[in-house]
C-alpha cells in the first residue's frame, strides 16, 4: 500500500510574503498617479500639478520584484496542493479560489473602475462636470461588460499558468527518469546561493532579450499575451520546483540580507542610469535587461530568505494581514483612482498626496474587510472560511 504524503505545516513566512506582495499593489497604483513618466493606457490619470521622481523609482522597484515573487509563492503552494492532496483536489481548490473570484469581481468592479477613471480624468482635465463625464462612460449596457482584465490580470494568468504546470506535472509522472534528473539538477543549483542567482538571472535575461524589452509590460487584454504568460510562468515553475526539491526553505536565509541589499542598491543605480541617460525603462537595452534580470533574481531569493528568517512563526497580526490581502487587493483600485481627484486642488507636494492616498485606501480596505468580509460569506468565498469578528492580537 502506497504511503500517504506527509502534510506540510502552515508556512507562515510564505503566507506573509504573498500577502505583502498583494498589498504593495496599493503602493504601486498610488504612485502611478504622481509619477513623472507617462504610462499611457496602462494608467491614464496623472495629477497635472503634483509629480515626483521618487514615485517613478517606487514604480520601477516594485514592478521588478512584486509579481515575480507572488507567482513564485503561488507555484510553491500549487505544488503543495498537487502533491499532498491530488491533482483533482488542487484543480477544485484553484477553481474556487482563483477562477470564481476573478469572474465575480471583474464583472462587479468593472463599472466602478470605469467610473473612477472617468471621474478623476475629468477632474484632472478641469472638465466642468466630471461626474457627468464619468457617467457618460457607462451610458449603455455594453459599457458594463468588461473590456479587459484590469488589475485582476494576475488571476487570469494564474489560471492559465496553473493549467500548463499541472499538465507538465502529469506528463512528468509518466516519465519518472526525467523527473528524477530534473529534481537532482535543481537541488544542486538550489543549494549554491551564487549558482541559483546566476541561473535564474540567465534564464530571465535571455527571455527578456528574446522579447526585445528590458521589462515585461503586463498585459490586461482578455486575449492571452505570450510574453506575460512566459515571463510569470518562469517564477511559478520555480516555486513548483522549490517545493518538489524538498529542500528546506531555510536554505534561502543565508545571505538574504546581502542579496536584498544588493537588489535595492542595483535598483537605485538603474534608476539613476535611466534618469541620467533618459532611457526607456522597458526598452531593448542590454544594460537594463542585465540590471532587471539580476535584480529580480536577487529579490526572489533575498526577500524569501528574509521572510523565512523573520516570519516563520505564527503572528496573529501577519496572519490577519495575509487573510485580508486578497480582499484589499481586489477592491483597492477604484479607491486609489478616486482619492487623487479629491486631492487635486490642494497645494500639497506629490509625495504628501501619495501617502494620503495610501493611508486612506488602506483604512477603507481594511475596515471594510474587518466588518463586511472577515466573518461573512464573502470571506468564506475568498479564503475558504469565516473568521471571528475580532481584531488581530499581537
Amino acid at each position: 500500500m502506497k504511503a500517504l504524503p506527509t502534510k506540510t505545516k502552515r508556512l507562515h513566512a510564505l503566507d506573509a510574503l504573498r500577502g505583502i506582495m498583494m498589498l504593495l499593489g496599493i503602493v504601486l497604483h498610488s504612485a502611478l498617479t504622481y509619477s513623472v513618466t507617462p504610462h499611457g493606457d496602462a494608467w491614464s490619470i496623472k495629477d497635472p500639478n503634483s509629480t515626483s521622481l521618487a514615485t517613478d523609482f517606487l514604480v520601477l522597484l516594485i514592478h521588478i520584484f512584486r509579481m515575480p515573487l507572488f507567482f513564485m509563492v503561488a507555484g510553491f503552494f500549487g505544488a503543495l496542493l498537487f502533491y499532498e492532496r491530488s491533482a483533482l483536489k488542487m484543480i477544485k481548490n484553484r477553481f474556487s479560489r482563483i477562477v470564481l473570484p476573478f469572474l465575480v469581481f471583474l464583472i462587479l468592479l468593472w463599472p466602478v473602475i470605469v467610473f473612477a477613471f472617468g471621474y478623476t480624468h475629468g477632474v484632472f482635465l478641469a472638465k466642468p462636470k466630471p461626474l457627468s463625464h464619468a457617467l457618460r462612460m457607462l451610458s449603455s449596457t455594453q459599457d458594463l461588460i468588461p473590456k479587459s482584465t484590469s488589475h485582476l490580470w494576475f488571476l487570469y494568468y494564474l489560471m492559465l499558468i496553473t493549467i500548463a504546470t499541472v499538465l507538465i506535472a502529469l506528463l512528468l509522472r509518466t516519465l519518472p527518469i526525467l523527473k528524477i534528473k530534473t529534481k537532482a539538477v535543481f537541488k544542486a543549483i538550489l543549494k549554491n546561493p551564487l549558482i541559483r542567482i546566476i541561473s535564474l538571472a540567465t534564464i530571465v535575461g535571455l527571455l527578456l532579450k528574446v522579447f526585445g524589452s528590458s521589462m515585461v509590460a503586463t498585459s490586461v487584454s482578455l486575449v492571452p499575451d505570450y510574453q506575460t504568460f512566459s515571463y510569470y510562468f518562469i517564477f511559478y515553475f520555480l516555486g513548483w520546483l522549490v517545493y518538489i526539491s524538498k529542500e528546506p526553505l531555510t536554505l534561502f536565509v543565508k545571505y538574504s540580507w546581502l542579496t536584498t541589499s544588493l537588489a535595492v542598491g542595483l535598483s537605485i543605480v538603474e534608476g539613476l542610469v535611466i534618469t541620467a541617460y533618459n532611457l526607456n525603462p522597458s526598452g531593448n537595452s542590454n544594460l537594463l535587461i542585465a540590471f532587471n534580470a539580476i535584480i529580480v533574481s536577487l529579490f526572489i531569493f533575498g526577500l524569501t530568505g528574509l521572510f523565512v528568517r523573520y516570519a516563520s512563526t505564527h503572528s496573529p497580526k501577519l496572519r490577519y494581514i495575509s487573510d485580508a490581502s486578497y480582499w484589499v487587493y481586489l477592491i483597492h483600485l477604484p479607491i486609489t483612482v478616486l482619492i487623487p481627484a479629491a486631492l487635486a486642488d490642494l497645494p500639497l507636494p506629490a509625495l504628501i498626496k501619495f501617502f494620503i492616498v495610501i493611508l486612506v485606501t488602506g483604512v477603507i480596505c481594511f475596515v471594510s474587510y474587518h466588518y463586511l468580509v472577515r466573518n461573512t460569506f464573502i470571506g468564506k468565498f475568498l479564503n475558504g472560511k469565516k473568521y471571528p469578528l475580532k481584531a488581530a492580537k499581537g
